[in-house]
């Protein structure tokens, strides 16, 4: 019903994007799961040509269920990148059979590695890393291998807090850069203010990491769902714009959208040139056509869907 909801109310409709808006959502990815994209009846209804299709790999969902999923996509002219999560690969065989496939259906030679969501590895992997260090994806001649970012403090990754743990994986992957012929990006968690994002970026750039940065933000969607997803995925600092929100009950029903922070990220770039962040992800929480809409509406031409 939420979905339903979000029809009606158009959201962003009647709005104008600003040059700023429109140069920082230009090629902005999405993120789907095979179930998402099932209810999707044709892309190019929604999404600009070109725009790289995230396939998120969630533990139990069948790896044909994910090749077909990427087939189709990449049918109707879009670039996918499906997740490689490590700990729910099983051994190297296994992670062969999965490029073999994902290349032999889809012509699929983008991924994004990175440990995954589950407490107990299902085989030899724990770690993007590990994935990495295979070889495998170099062997298949991958051409874009992301990995993960996180602007806040994740206590999953760093229990004791802080940011060792994450800076150590961080250093160990630009090195890896320097010896892939793939190009490398860091995807990262959604947040929800632009100001700990900055700095995060700021910070990066002062250690030497020079990746690109492609900057979670979530799409549309109910601040109940909101709150719940940011909650289960361990985000901190940026949180509290969501718990002020909350205290006025009239919103409570309302979708949260991001163009807040769009518009304070997108504002320092412009006048930032040379800041780190190359593209905008969005995660659909609130579903995919209510993101594409609020990306048609704000995000003008760069926006424009193939069927428009």
């Amino acid at each position: 019903m939420a979905l339903l909801n979000f029809k009606k109310r158009d959201s962003g409709a009647g709005q104008t994007a600003t040059p700023e808006m429109e140069a920082f959502l230009k090629g902005y990815s999405i993120e789907v799961m095979p179930r998402t994209a099932a209810k999707v009846e044709d892309f190019r209804d929604l999404l600009p040509a070109g725009t790289r299709v995230y396939i998120a790999h969630i533990e139990g969902t069948p790896i044909e269920d994910m090749v077909d999923t990427a087939k189709r996509i990449a049918g109707e002219g879009y670039d996918v990148m499906p997740h490689f999560p490590a700990r729910i690969i099983k051994d190297k065989a296994t992670l062969g059979d999965w490029i073999n496939r994902y290349q032999g259906e889809a012509g699929v030679k983008q991924g994004l590695i990175l440990a995954g969501g589950v407490a107990k590895p299902h085989g030899d992997f724990d770690s993007s890393m590990q994935l990495l260090e295979t070889g495998l994806f170099d062997q298949a001649g991958f051409t874009n291998l992301h990995v993960a970012g996180h602007p806040e403090p994740n206590l999953d990754i760093d229990p004791k807090g802080g940011r060792a743990n994450t800076y150590a994986a961080l250093d160990w992957k630009q090195e890896f850069s320097k010896r892939t012929d793939a190009e490398m990006a860091l995807a990262t968690q959604f947040c929800f203010e632009a100001q700990p994002v900055i700095e995060w970026v700021n910070e990066l750039n002062e250690r030497g990491m020079n990746l690109p940065v492609h900057i979670g933000i979530a799409g549309p969607a109910k601040l109940q769902t909101m709150i719940k997803f940011a909650i289960a995925c361990g985000v901190g600092p940026s949180l509290k714009v969501l718990q002020k929100r909350a205290k006025d009950v009239s919103k409570l029903l309302l979708p949260h959208e991001p163009g807040e922070i769009l518009a304070d990220l997108a504002a320092h770039k412009a006048a930032n040139p040379e800041f780190q962040i190359e593209k905008v992800h969005f995660f659909p929480l609130g579903g995919i056509k209510t993101n594409a809409t609020w990306a048609i509406n704000n995000g003008g031409d760069s926006a424009k869907p193939v069927n428009s």
